[in-house]
């Protein structure tokens, strides 16, 4: 059965659909963020920004858009999970919180020590920022997060054969580190952009192209959650632009600054909120701010009471749907494991579209 709420009572979900429609009908600057749904849920959000002269925003856009100004400005030899799980015998993990995020990420099943029986890997972590496994094969250089664009200069530095100077790690253990990369037949880089900053994984990606001038090295970047990237190419084959564009002209515009959520909500500049989290992931707190619609799964905490709030299914449990797999690289179809009535994201907008009002052909908003 259908869940819904108006001013936090219980409502019908056509009366709750009516007054979100309503709201963003009125709305000078809808902004719809979150953005945590598949790829059926982000193509209706997107058709609805673009009838109602909204921005669209993905709650992970800053980590998407630290690793895509690396590939805009400078370039990225990158290669896939499933390639990078089956052939690397030496493995960068760069940054906190990687052990075993990315091949968690690529098998569920695996662990940071699969590969293909024949051969062993070397793991070397990289100012992890606590304390991991050491042995078999796993090392560890240096600890301090905040001390890895230091470390990474003074280890790019030494593959060139230059001078690095004093730092956390030892000379000694930088040059082993430097002979073990440079002996690799096939090399992993693998950082989280959520942990790290732009530049720091521009001068990574630039050690990886160094490193292919002796052997085989390329990176690879952990995707965001909550389908991060799938809404990425959705919203790319839709407007010919990422996340972070407004349809306030009545074409699509692209802008990182402009665009972003959470300055638009700081700035009032946004006087109404669609938030969408399909995979359970919480509502910011939105504080004073604008009015907002929640389309939340039931388990999702909401950080002020909205005044519209739809429960939506969650892909791939209440309902069909199609996602970005981390581990294959690509979108996929997956099943629902346990169907149920509750009614999905894009369900829930194509209703909201149906009930908005008619709008006149070059009409003002």
């Amino acid at each position: 059965m259908a869940r819904a709420w108006i001013d936090g009572k219980p409502a019908a979900l056509e009366r709750a659909i009516g007054e979100a429609a309503k709201m963003l009908a009125a709305s000078r600057c809808p902004l719809i963020a979150g953005l945590g749904t598949d790829v059926a849920g982000a193509r209706a959000a997107i058709s609805l920004a673009e009838r109602i002269g909204g921005v669209v925003d993905h709650m992970n856009s800053d980590a998407l858009f630290r690793d895509l100004a690396v590939v805009r400005e400078a370039g990225v030899m990158a290669t896939t999970p499933s390639e990078a799980r089956i052939r690397a015998d030496v493995l960068l993990l760069v940054g906190p919180g990687l052990e075993n995020a990315w091949l968690a990420a690529a098998e569920g099943r695996e662990t940071v020590h699969s590969r293909d029986a024949r051969s062993a890997r070397s793991i070397v972590r990289l100012c992890p920022g606590r304390p991991g496994a050491e042995g078999d094969g796993i090392r560890t250089l240096g600890s301090d997060p905040d001390q890895l664009p230091v470390v990474l200069a003074a280890l790019r530095a030494r593959l060139a054969g230059r001078a690095a100077g004093n730092v956390e790690v030892a000379g000694k253990a930088l040059d082993e580190l430097a002979t073990l990369l440079r002996a690799a037949k096939f090399g992993v880089a693998v950082w989280s952009a959520a942990s790290l900053d732009a530049l720091v994984i521009e001068m990574l990606c630039g050690m990886v192209a160094d490193l292919n001038a002796e052997t085989r090295f390329a990176g690879f970047a952990l995707a965001p959650g909550e389908n991060a990237v799938g809404v990425l190419q959705t919203c790319g084959w839709m407007t010919g632009f990422p996340m972070r564009t407004g349809f306030g002209r009545g074409y699509p515009e692209h802008d990182p600054w402009r665009f972003d959520g959470k300055r638009m909500v700081a700035s009032r500049e946004a006087d109404c909120v669609l938030w969408i989290s399909a995979f359970g992931a919480a509502a910011p707190d939105w504080g004073e701010g604008p009015p907002v619609i929640s389309l939340m799964t039931g388990d999702a905490v909401s950080g002020r009471s909205p005044s519209i709030q739809i429960e939506v299914g969650r892909p791939g449990i209440d309902h069909d749907g199609i996602e970005h797999h981390a581990g294959l690289g690509t979108l996929v179809a997956i099943a629902a494991a346990r169907p149920s009535e509750t009614v999905s994201v894009a369900g829930a907008i194509g209703r909201i579209l149906a009930a908005l009002p008619e709008v006149s052909p070059g009409a003002e908003r």
